[in-house]
């Protein structure tokens, strides 16, 4: 008489099941390390990232006219907060806002000829100080620190003049003032500013999810060998007609929002040009990056698991929400290795500060550099994949 099979308790399909699945994680490195230590070195990384629990080093100009004992104390108390770094001296306004635009400042510092003179006669000199609220956590915690900057002057000019005078009650106001300008985003919006970010993160993840399932499906589903039989075992024109469709879709869906942002922005300050050539050379990066994980792991699942930790850190770690200036080298070095990074860099220049399209290049160029770098890398690795059958059916 045949056994009868008994059906297992809730109890015993439970520990079977979880049995099961930890079974299929250890045989499977890239699961594994997906399931325990990258998420526990992702949240150590953001934690040692903000542990400072204020930007610092961040770089501002100084544009001294006065040349003065009084203009020269404000530049060393600008340096001793741990928030500033005095990154330029131009010699005028002119060449502050190159420093501005090219995302090289957060603030420019602007102390008129004459400071020093109206201090000494009583009166309230006025420094100025100009940020860029584009950037709206940086240029905020600069004017911030201009500010502790300025106060700490005036506290060491009070100092200095109750010893002279012998008593405080000559000094009767502050001996210098600071008068704040906004450059870009004038209204302080945060429509403005969360948009612009927003808008981006959200399609390059999108975007570079869609390209990692269109590579990976063909290796799943063991349909690599037709593809490539239909396009004649020609690779590079068989992959770049695979990623056509989504990088055009991406593209204009990128067009698309940068019309909105500039018709909530009155316009687009730049070259609207460079910028829609930024929204498809940021595509064609991520491309590249989808091709370098399907690549190099030959699984999708595993391959749409990596695309969320890499594209998904972008935002936090591109240094628009909180600057890397003065975050953990390890958070800068990987601020550089996202494209999103450089497309960030370029859209503030063109949206909002209107940079000269020649100041953007180098920006456009590094995002072409990760098309030829994890494209190239990327096309290697997944041609032995996609021509061996023994890694098809993977999911």
């Amino acid at each position: 008489m045949a056994a009868t099979l008994t059906r297992p308790t809730a109890r015993e399909a439970f520990v079977r099941s979880a049995l099961r699945e930890c079974a299929r994680l250890r045989a499977d490195p890239w699961d594994l390390a997906l399931a325990t230590w990258v998420p526990l070195l992702a949240l150590a990384l953001l934690a040692w990232m903000f542990s400072a629990g204020v930007p610092r080093e961040l770089p501002v100009a100084v544009v001294d006219h006065d040349n003065s004992a009084v203009s020269r104390e404000l530049v060393r108390r600008l340096d001793a907060v741990p928030g500033l770094r005095v990154a330029a001296r131009p010699a005028d306004l002119t060449q502050a806002w190159s420093e501005v635009r090219a995302v090289r400042a957060f603030a420019v510092v602007h102390v008129p000829a004459g400071a020093e003179r109206q201090v000494l006669r009583g009166g309230s000199a006025v420094v100025f100080a100009y940020y860029n609220a584009s950037h709206q956590t940086a240029g905020q915690a600069a004017l911030r620190g201009i500010g502790e900057a300025a106060q700490a002057t005036s506290a060491h000019l009070v100092r200095r003049e109750v010893a002279r005078v012998g008593g405080a009650q000559a000094v009767r106001q502050p001996p210098l003032r600071v008068q704040a300008t906004v450059l870009a985003n004038a209204a302080r919006s945060y429509e403005h500013f969360l948009l612009g970010l927003l808008f981006p993160a959200l399609l390059h993840l999108a975007a570079c999810l869609a390209m990692v399932g269109a590579l990976g499906r063909e290796l799943r589903d063991g349909s690599a060998g037709t593809w490539l039989a239909e396009c004649g075992d020609r690779l590079l024109p068989a992959v770049a007609g695979k990623l056509a469709p989504y990088l055009l879709l991406f593209t204009a869906y990128g067009t698309l929002s940068l019309l909105w942002l500039a018709a909530i922005r009155g316009g687009v300050a730049g070259s609207a040009v460079l910028l829609v050539a930024a929204q498809a050379a940021m595509y064609l990066a991520y491309g590249g990056i989808a091709l370098l994980l399907v690549g190099a792991t030959r699984n999708m699942g595993t391959s749409l698991s990596l695309t969320g930790l890499y594209a998904g850190t972008s935002l936090a770690f591109s240094g628009a929400t909180f600057p890397v200036q003065g975050a953990p080298l390890f958070a800068q070095a990987w601020s550089q290795l996202l494209p999103f990074t450089a497309y960030l860099k370029l859209q503030a220049q063109q949206l909002d500060l209107d940079a000269a399209w020649t100041a953007s290049l180098s920006l456009l160029g590094t995002l072409l550099l990760f098309v030829l770098v994890a494209g190239g890398a990327g096309l290697r690795l997944y041609a032995r994949g996609a021509r061996d059958p023994a890694s098809w059916g993977q999911r």
